[in-house]
């Protein structure tokens, strides 16, 4: 089971079941956290708690959106060159999807700083996925301390896991 943490925003657009008082994530990323990004062509601005890994994908229609989290998961984890088995495990594990509200201020405040980084107009949907990698590559604050950017962040865990 996967619980991405939406904005107040993202959770009016997009239906979801909210997860009971013992439900958590079972995937090895953790929960994620949402936002709209508000472009002519608006896209969901996904952010892994654990590796503050961005994720931008299409918000249309929003009603299916965490029905797409899967699959575009497993896709921006595959650019990143996670292995095969991970992918599938992690993807495999994304079922079923639970909405709620943000619960970690530090994973918000990321959020925000890279929705400017996105900047203030939607590239073409097949540019999402690149968007997300570039994004992936900025130095965050609360991982200076360990390995500086996401993908890098990504990478050692991915890492540590295969130990």
């Amino acid at each position: 089971m996967i619980v991405v943490h939406g904005t107040a925003e993202l959770r009016r657009r997009v239906p979801g079941p909210a997860p009971g008082p013992e439900e958590a994530s079972t995937t090895l990323l953790g929960p994620w956290y949402a936002t709209v990004l508000r472009w002519r062509r608006p896209a969901a601005l996904l952010v892994d708690e654990a590796t503050l890994l961005p994720a931008v994908l299409p918000l249309a229609p929003a009603r299916t959106l965490l029905e797409r989290l899967p699959d575009a998961l497993a896709a921006v984890l595959g650019a990143h060159h996670v292995p095969g088995d991970v992918v599938e495990a992690e993807h495999a594990a994304m079922s079923p999807a639970r909405l709620a509200p943000t619960a970690n201020r530090s994973v918000v405040g990321v959020m925000t700083e890279l929705v400017h980084l996105a900047g203030p107009s939607a590239p073409g949907a097949q540019e999402l996925l690149h968007l997300s990698l570039r994004l992936s590559t900025v130095p965050l604050g609360p991982l200076l301390t360990r390995h500086v950017s996401p993908d890098r962040e990504l990478a050692a865990l991915v890492a540590a896991r295969s130990r």
